[in-house]
Order: C-alpha cells, then structure tokens, then sequence
C-alpha cells in the first residue's frame, strides 16, 4: 500500500460534496476539510498504511468513522453551559497543535516533557477540544475548565486487566470511553497501584485508550514494557508517546529502555 492508493482509497470511501481534500506530498497527509466552514481534520498516511498492514480494513473503517464524526462536530455550534459534566481532560504527544487551523488557540497545560494535557467536550460518539473562542463566548477562564474537567474524570469508573511476564506485573486500563489515558491524571489511581506495588512502578500512554501500569521487578520488565508500548504506541488510534515514565514521589519522569538497560537523565542505572 502507497501513500496515494491510501490517499485515494480515503477519497473514495469519504466522498462528499460538502468536503474538499489536499494531498500534502512532502508530509505525507491528507487534509479533509468543510467547504463552508474550512475546519477539518488532517490524517498521516504513513501511520494509516501501519495499521492497514496488521488490521487491513478495520483500521480503514476506523479511521473513516472518526472523520466522518469529527467533520460533523466541527460544523455545529457547541456550548458549555449546560454540559458542565462533558468536560475532561485528553493526554496528547508535545508535537500535537496547539492552536485550530483557523489560528485559534487550543486550551491547554503543560504535563511532563512529552505529553500535553488539553481539555474536550464529550458529545457522546466523539468530543472536541476547547479553545480560547469557545471559553471567551461562555466567559469561563482555564481555571475552571481545569477543576470540572478534573472532578468529573474522579468520577469515571476503572476497570483494568493484569498480566504476569517474567515476574513482573502489567496492569491495563482500558475501559473504552475515550479517556483511559487521561487517568494518569488521577491521583488516587496512581496511588492505589503503588501501595500494591512490590517492585518499581511505571506507567505508559501510548495511545489515547489505554494507560498501562507496570510493577517492574527485573530488568526483563523494562524491556517487556518497552515492547508492549511500542507496540500499542504503533496500533493506537491517537497515538501519544512510545516512552514510558517511572512513578517516584507523586511524580512523573521519563525513562530511556535500551539493549536491557535503563536510562534515566541520560544515564545508565
């Protein structure tokens, strides 16, 4: 699979006269925009055409439903009033935008060295992320969108799935509401796994809907939670970062897994 049959597959399978498309031939992306409103969406085609090889037309079908429901949110008119409790918080990579298309910027707060955390309206099958215009015309302030979306992601239920490799523990959230990454948000959940944790503990969000917590104790468990990241860093539908992070003091510190060594501030321990 090419980058332009992929191109043209998407063109095909999202035909819509209402939409325009623009092939980026040095980004290797493909813009799928609203005529009328000029918002749209913009998909890697090398990174589709990775989840093509392993899932084929799943990951096509994937992909043309987030767009579909992405370019329906963004031409409709959304309000916060009144959905106070459609407001959490989404973990994204440092190199996802932090402003619209249109210039607009999006609402956001810093997290650790790789991940950003911005902040979203659930609208049920989808969400969108809020910026400055949409706060300016509810007069809120980031403040306040930083304690709702905060409070509200408490209250989301958890439920996870463990597993046991070479002595170590690997624990994965993954309820499948669009925020299981956002968890490592929680504190209370961080803390629940660490009292339990017998070894060290490290956390990962390689993509959007899952959070996966490790209990490494040997260092066949850094390179096993390297392989596992990586990997659902590579089939996630929002990917995030492939690094993974050790959970010391409350804190968050990322953690460079090399031919079985770790490192960590560049070096070996």
């Amino acid at each position: 699979m090419t980058s332009l049959k992929m191109r043209d597959l998407l063109k095909e399978r999202l035909k819509n006269d209402h939409w325009t498309f623009s092939f980026d031939r040095e980004k290797d992306t493909l813009r799928i925009e609203d005529k009328e409103t000029k918002k749209g969406t913009t998909v890697s085609l090398p990174g589709l055409i990775a989840k093509w090889e392993i899932r084929k037309e799943k990951a096509i079908d994937e992909m043309v439903y987030y767009i579909e429901e992405a370019l329906k949110v963004m031409s409709q008119e959304q309000e916060l009033t009144g959905k106070e409790r459609n407001v959490y918080p989404v973990i994204r990579s440092t190199s996802f935008p932090t402003e619209a298309n249109d210039g607009t910027k999006l609402l956001y707060d810093d997290h650790t060295a790789e991940t950003r955390i911005y902040y979203a309206l659930d609208l049920g099958t989808t969400y969108r992320l809020i910026d400055e215009r949409l706060l300016k015309k509810e007069g809120w302030d980031l403040l306040k969108v930083r304690e709702m979306a905060r409070f509200n992601l408490r209250s989301l239920p958890l439920s996870y799935r463990e597993d046991t490799v070479a002595g170590n523990t690997f624990y994965f959230v993954n309820n499948k509401d669009g925020y299981d990454a956002s968890r490592i948000l929680n504190e209370s959940i961080l803390k629940k796994f660490s009292a339990e944790i017998h070894g060290t503990m490290a956390v990962a969000v390689p993509h959007q809907d899952v959070l996966i917590i490790a209990d490494i104790k040997n260092d066949t468990g850094y390179d096993v939670l390297a392989q596992i990241t990586m990997s659902f860093f590579a089939d996630g539908h929002v990917p995030i970062t492939a690094l993974s992070f050790l959970y010391e003091n409350g804190g968050l510190e990322p953690i460079f897994i090399l031919a079985k060594n770790r490192k960590k501030d560049g070096k070996k321990s």
